[in-house]
């Protein structure tokens, strides 16, 4: 008779299998985000930002010729290498954020841990913002503005057995070694540089926001 697992061991394959299955979540297609967190995929140059938490709120911003040459211009600083691309997208999602913060009414949005701002239009979790920000990159990558990386479906971790609050991100992955990063603006007020991090760190990252709270 095999011997049962302890409390200990029951949370090691837990663990195990979320990271197994976050790794998976990212080989998906991005476009299948939306339909299971209640997202609108980008159409065209128009975003629906999601806000108010889960996208209780979705407001469409239309992107001008001028605003996707601005896009444009700030990935282009990156096309040298997929470090300095990585560090473009930074600067594209501040860009977003910053752009439809009067529209949305996202401008004083809380970054990190803020359950008690959920259902107030304007301010985002990490659901609105992995929509948000996977919105950006797919209208950067159907544009042909991303030389170094593809666009990947959002990952989450956390699961409270292991301590964590649950959190989700949004991702990339780099066309020539497969490596798929985590762009993370949630744990950031608006308008500041997202974290950007190989997947396996940011799955492997404790809470501080949630344990700090």
């Amino acid at each position: 008779m095999t011997s049962p697992l302890s409390p200990v061991g029951i949370t090691a394959v837990a663990a195990l299998l979320i990271v197994t299955a976050c790794a998976s979540q990212s080989t998906s297609e991005a476009t299948g985000w939306f339909g299971t967190h209640d997202g609108v995929p980008p159409k065209a140059s128009k975003v629906y930002i999601c806000h108010g938490f889960g996208c209780a709120y979705k407001t469409p911003v239309e992107y001008s010729r001028q605003d996707l040459a601005r896009l444009r211009a700030i990935l282009a600083s990156g096309r040298t290498s997929p470090d300095a691309e990585r560090q473009a997208i930074a600067r594209a999602v501040v860009w977003q954020e910053r752009r439809v913060a009067s529209t949305v009414g996202s401008q004083d949005d809380i970054g990190g841990f803020d359950i008690e701002n959920a259902g107030v239009s304007g301010q985002m979790d990490c659901i609105d913002e992995s929509t948000n920000t996977t919105s950006l990159l797919l209208i950067a990558q159907r544009h042909k503005m991303l030389r170094h990386h593809r666009v990947s479906a959002p990952v989450a971790r956390g699961f409270f057995l292991d301590g964590r609050y649950p959190h989700a991100t949004a991702t990339v992955t780099e066309k020539k070694t497969g490596t798929v990063y985590a762009v993370d603006s949630w744990v950031h007020e608006n308008g500041k540089r997202p974290d950007i991090m190989p997947i396996e760190r940011w799955l492997a990252e404790g809470d501080r926001w949630f344990q700090s709270s």
